[in-house]
Order: C-alpha cells, then sequence, then structure tokens
C-alpha cells in the first residue's frame, strides 16, 4: 500500500470546531471541494452542501460531520478560571490535566490546563472520578486578562496534534474529520460518472444529528453513506463479543446501532461489493451509539443509507486511534460504491 498523504487530515483535525462553532472546517472544506465540485453552498443551519453532477445515475448523498466534541465557555471566575460547559459526549476521566485551547471571539487561540481540585497526593483520591461540572480551565494568566478576553460561549477544543506511530494514526477530533478527509481525498481519485453526488459536511452531529436531518429533509436522493469513525474495543481484557471492530481488519459496514437498522438490500449489495472487489470489512452490530445516517434515512423521502466507519479506538477523547489500512479500506469501497451503484440494488423485493 502506497504511504497515504494526511496533510489534510492533519489540517482537519488541527481546526477547531465544536457543534454550533464549525465555521473553520466549513471554510478548509470548502477550499478543497472547490474544483471537484459543480457548484458549493451552505444552508441555513450551517451545513456545507456540493454536488458534481452525475449522467443519469442515481443521486447519492455523501454525510461527514464537521463538529467535534469539546467544550463551551460557562462562566469566568473572579480568579481568572473559566468554567466550561460540555458539548457531545465526554469522559471525565480522561480530561484531568489535558491541554486545551480556549477560541475568543478575536481570534485568539489562549492555550491553557484542564484540572479540577482534585488532590492528587491523596490516596484516597486516586480512585475517584471527577464530575464534569468540576473542571475549569487554568489559562495562566493574570484574572483581568481573562475577563477582558473570554466570555461565555466561547468554544474550548483540546490541543492535540495528529502523530503517526506504526501503522496508526492518533489524534484529537478524527470523529469525524476522517469522514470529510475521506470524501474530499475519493473526490479527487474518482472520476466524473453516472452517480450525482451531494456532499454534506453536516453541523451538531455530536448533540443530535441536528445538521443532517435538516440537510436529508430538503435534498432529493436515491441512497445515501454517511462516512463516519465507530468504536474499536480490540483490547485487553474486553471479551471477543463486545469488541465491535478491530484495527487493521477493514471499513466497517453498519448493520445495525442505537437508533439505526441498515436496510437489506442495501447492505447485501455494499457487502458484495467489498466482497468483489477484494476490500478488507467487517460488519458491526449494536453500538451504543449512531452517526448521521440514522438521521438521513428517516427525514424527508426515507431514503436508504449506509455507515461506512473507520474503527477507532478511544472515541471522544483527546488520543482517537485508527489503522491507516482502515482508511485506505473505506476509500477504496466509497469509490467502488459510487463508481457502480444503480437504482436496481436498492429495491425491496
Amino acid at each position: 500500500m502506497d504511504v497515504l498523504d494526511l496533510t489534510l487530515l492533519e489540517r482537519l483535525c488541527a481546526t477547531p470546531g465544536v457543534s454550533g462553532r464549525e465555521e473553520a472546517v466549513r471554510r478548509v472544506v470548502r477550499a478543497e471541494l472547490e474544483g471537484l465540485v459543480d457548484e458549493v453552498s451552505t444552508d441555513a443551519m450551517g451545513n456545507l452542501v456540493a454536488v458534481r453532477r452525475g449522467d443519469g445515475g442515481p443521486t447519492v448523498m455523501l454525510a461527514a460531520h464537521m463538529d467535534e466534541v469539546g467544550f463551551l465557555v460557562r462562566h469566568v471566575e473572579d480568579d481568572g478560571f473559566v468554567r466550561i460547559h460540555p458539548v457531545g459526549g465526554i469522559f471525565p476521566k480522561y480530561l484531568l490535566a489535558q491541554r486545551v485551547r480556549v477560541h475568543t471571539a478575536d481570534g485568539q487561540a489562549l492555550p491553557g490546563v484542564l484540572a479540577e481540585p482534585t488532590d492528587l497526593q491523596m490516596a484516597t483520591e486516586e480512585s475517584k472520578v471527577p464530575k464534569l461540572e468540576e473542571f475549569f480551565v487554568d489559562l495562566g494568566v493574570p484574572a483581568e486578562t481573562v475577563a477582558a478576553t473570554v466570555s461565555p460561549g466561547d468554544q474550548v477544543t483540546v490541543d492535540r496534534a495528529l502523530e503517526r506511530f506504526g501503522d496508526h494514526v492518533v489524534s484529537k477530533a478524527l470523529d469525524d474529520r476522517i469522514g470529510l478527509f475521506i470524501i474530499i481525498e475519493v473526490l479527487r481519485r474518482l472520476p466524473r460518472g453516472a452517480a450525482e453526488i451531494v456532499v454534506v459536511g453536516s453541523v451538531q452531529e455530536e448533540i443530535g444529528t441536528r445538521g443532517a436531518m435538516v440537510a436529508a429533509h430538503r435534498i432529493a436522493k436515491d441512497v445515501a453513506v454517511a462516512v463516519d469513525t465507530t468504536m474499536a474495543r480490540d483490547l485487553p481484557g474486553v471479551p471477543p463479543a463486545r469488541v465491535v471492530t478491530r484495527l487493521g481488519a477493514g471499513v466497517s459496514l453498519k448493520v445495525m446501532d442505537r437508533h439505526q437498522v441498515t436496510s437489506a438490500p442495501l447492505l447485501s449489495y455494499t457487502r458484495a461489493l467489498a466482497t468483489e472487489r477484494g476490500i478488507a470489512h467487517q460488519l458491526e452490530v449494536g453500538l451504543p451509539g449512531g452517526t448521521d445516517a440514522e438521521a438521513i434515512e428517516v427525514a424527508g423521502d426515507g431514503s436508504p443509507s449506509i455507515a461506512l466507519s473507520v474503527p477507532c479506538r478511544y472515541p471522544h477523547t483527546a488520543s482517537e486511534t485508527v489503522h491507516v489500512a482502515d482508511i485506505e479500506a473505506t476509500m477504496r469501497l466509497l469509490e467502488a460504491f459510487l463508481d457502480d451503484v444503480s437504482l436496481d440494488v436498492l429495491r425491496h423485493e
């Protein structure tokens, strides 16, 4: 396998964009899509919508969400410490002493440390799991400076850069900047064909697939594919029945999660296509979360939807970890899908 160029992925992950604050990510994605599509627009919700016209084939909606989990500033204390409110699913036990950035209205990205008042020297504190409301950001500057620059509603993101180690990639915000990366790179590779492709960089997925639902109501489509990450629990001590997916075993095809059961004809077609093209893949059943595919499937005309996901260890943390072979497998299957899909394969008997 050729060495995968992760330059764009690194830039996407570094760009801040918690739910409702996706504008900087949207600018990066829009710039990358220029020249790959025929038209680009932004809807009232903030979703980026890009269209590549086809030649008589089905209309395929591709969705990847632009937002990441993080925080908004809730309150600035008199002593300069910043209280925060979570945006999306956050695990408190992974937060202590993480480095963060507070993104202010005037464009600053102030470095800080997430902390809470645990005494790490006390044996009785070792097993304590702090509550989210106990955390604050220590910005290390005078209180008057904080008061003059930081306001409630400013976004706070984890401060971690993308790194590659061995065959793995680790970064904050791989969920779901990797989906955006895959869609953009597939459009670079894929010649214009029969299918009309409508790309949606969706907003506010982490707080309830809100952007995808709005986009799906107004975009006419025959089928949809959400490109996202999914949980990989291939770790010591985890029973095989609870692993969900494994790193390095290929793209994950969604069978069922908490909110969606994938259409049987669509799942069967996608699975057969992966087998026929020799693309490593695995089947995912029973994930407690969900993807934009769930919102798209029940919005508007109820078009069938499937999620193609990159298995990810340590989701919703500062060190989300994926395997480069799984990224490539997801790209290959999405490219094959867009090249091959027809209306016939989507019909129920």
